[in-house]
């Protein structure tokens, strides 16, 4: 199948692990040595006002992730941590515990 990069920015990538929308193709990557394509590049969602206030939060999905290039859509297998993992909690201070006649004062 052929497609240009004109055709694939039109279609809706979707997720189905968690059946989400993605949003459309934003560039395509190209290894410049092979000239093949590794993937491509769309917006992270709700990271900004009309993605003027983003940053640098694109998500890369490689064409090993791609299952079905369809008429409307992109069917991708992208398996992406939502929630980050809560921070550890804090360390505690030790305190050292002197036994007087079977009472522990802290010192």
């Amino acid at each position: 199948m052929e497609a240009s990069f004109l055709e694939l920015r039109r279609k809706q990538v979707i997720n189905t692990v968690d059946g989400k929308c993605l949003g459309h193709i934003t560039d395509i990557i190209f290894d410049v040595v092979t000239a093949n394509a590794l993937g491509f590049i769309v917006p992270q969602p709700n990271c900004g006002f009309w993605g003027m206030f983003k940053g640098n939060k694109d998500l890369f999905i490689p064409f090993n992730c791609v299952c079905k290039i369809g008429v409307d859509v992109i069917l991708v297998e992208l398996y992406v941590e939502q929630n980050p993992p809560p921070p550890p909690p804090p360390k505690r201070k030790q305190q050292n515990i002197i036994a007087l006649e079977n009472k522990q004062v802290p010192y």
